[in-house]
C-alpha cells in the first residue's frame, strides 16, 4: 500500500479525501486572508483582472494550506476541542495533509514569486513561520503575534505582487493597514483560543487564556482590537479617497467598528467553550469588514466584488460543520 495512504482509510487521490481535505482546510476562513490579500492588491490603482484574480486565489487558498500544515502538529489538542476534523479522526493522515498542503502553498507562492520575485524569499519565511508555529503557541507570549506577522507577510506579498513595478510601500496608509493586519489577525488568534482552552490545558498549550485566564486574556484582545481600529482609522485619513469611496469607506468601517465592540462585549462574559464562538465569529466578520473598508477607499470599483464577497462567506459560514468552532 502506498505509503501515503497506510494510515488512513481514505486514498490521496480521491473525492473522499478532497472532501475531508477541504473541511481541513476551514472553508469559511479562507476569507481572511482573501480580504489581507485584497487590501494588498487595492494600493495599486490599475491592476490587470489575470494578475488580481490570481493573486487573489492564492491568498485566498494560502489560509487553507497553512491551517491544514499547521494542525498536522496539532493533532492532540484538536482530538480534544475540535473532534469533528478528519485529521485527529484518522479519517486522512498527516502525511496526506502535509504533502498536499506543502505542494498548495508553493503553488501559491510560484503565483505571489511571479508578480515579484522578492515574493519567493518572502514565501519561503512565511512556509517556515507556518512549519515552526506550533511551539510558538505553546508560550503565552508569542502566539497571536507569530501567527499574525506571518499573515501580516501575505498582504505584504499580495501588495508587491500586484505592482507593474517597484512599489515603495512606505506610504503612511500602507503602513497603517499593514498595523492593521498584524492587530486585527492577533485579535482573531487570541479570541480563538477562548474555544480550546479545556482542550490546550490538558496538552501543554500555555496560550494567554490557560496561564492568566479568561478575563485578563479578555483585556488584552481589547487592546488588540482597539489597535486594530485605530490602525484601519489611520488609513483611511491617510488615502486619498473620492466622495463615493470616502462615503462607503466611512460606512464599513463604522459597521466594522461596531461589530468589534459587540464581538468584545460577548468575549467578557464568554465562561465556558462552548460559548466562545459568540464572541469568535464577530471578530472575524469585523476584520472583513474593516479591511474591505481600506480597499474600498482605495478603488471604489472594488465595492460590487466586495459586497458578493461576504454575501459568500455569510454563506459558507452559516453552513460550516461544527457551530461552535470557527
Amino acid at each position: 500500500m502506498n505509503s501515503l495512504t497506510s494510515r488512513s482509510s481514505v486514498p490521496l487521490l480521491s473525492v473522499d479525501f478532497l472532501r475531508h481535505y477541504v473541511t481541513t482546510m476551514r472553508p469559511y476562513l479562507l476569507f481572511v486572508s482573501g480580504i489581507t490579500g485584497i487590501v494588498g492588491i487595492s494600493f495599486h490603482p490599475v491592476v490587470s483582472v489575470t494578475k488580481a484574480a490570481l493573486l487573489f486565489i492564492a491568498s485566498f487558498l494560502s489560509y487553507g494550506f497553512g491551517q491544514a500544515l499547521t494542525d498536522c502538529t496539532q493533532t492532540d489538542t484538536d482530538a480534544l476541542s475540535s473532534p469533528y476534523r478528519p485529521l485527529p479522526r484518522g479519517i486522512i493522515s498527516r502525511q496526506q495533509v502535509a504533502v498536499i498542503s506543502v505542494t498548495g502553498l508553493i503553488a501559491c507562492v510560484a503565483v505571489f514569486a511571479g508578480g515579484r520575485t522578492v515574493n519567493l524569499a518572502l514565501g519561503i519565511l512565511a512556509g517556515l513561520g507556518l512549519a515552526t508555529y506550533t511551539p510558538f503557541k505553546r508560550r503565552w507570549w508569542s502566539g497571536p503575534f507569530y501567527n499574525a506577522w506571518i499573515v501580516t507577510v501575505l498582504f505584504i506579498m499580495a501588495f508587491l505582487g500586484a505592482a507593474a513595478d517597484t512599489p515603495s510601500g512606505r506610504t503612511p496608509g500602507f503602513i497603517a493597514t499593514g498595523l492593521a493586519v498584524f492587530f486585527g489577525y492577533a485579535n482573531f488568534v487570541l479570541s480563538g483560543y477562548f474555544k480550546d482552552i479545556d482542550a490546550d490545558r490538558q496538552t501543554g498549550y500555555r496560550t494567554i487564556p490557560v496561564v492568566f485566564g479568561r478575563r485578563t486574556a479578555a483585556v488584552v484582545s481589547d487592546a488588540f482590537a482597539v489597535a486594530f481600529a485605530l490602525s484601519t482609522a489611520c488609513a483611511l485619513i491617510s488615502i486619498d479617497a473620492g466622495a463615493v469611496s470616502r462615503s462607503l469607506s466611512s460606512i464599513l468601517w463604522l459597521a466594522g467598528a461596531a461589530t468589534l465592540v459587540v464581538a468584545h462585549r460577548r468575549l467578557h462574559r464568554v465562561r465556558t467553550d462552548a460559548e466562545a464562538h459568540r464572541a469568535i465569529a464577530p471578530v472575524v466578520h469585523a476584520y472583513l469588514l474593516l479591511l474591505a473598508a481600506i480597499s474600498t477607499a482605495n478603488n471604489v470599483a472594488f465595492a460590487g466584488p466586495l459586497a458578493v464577497y461576504g454575501i459568500g462567506y455569510l454563506l459558507v459560514m452559516k453552513y460550516r460543520p461544527a457551530v461552535d468552532q470557527i
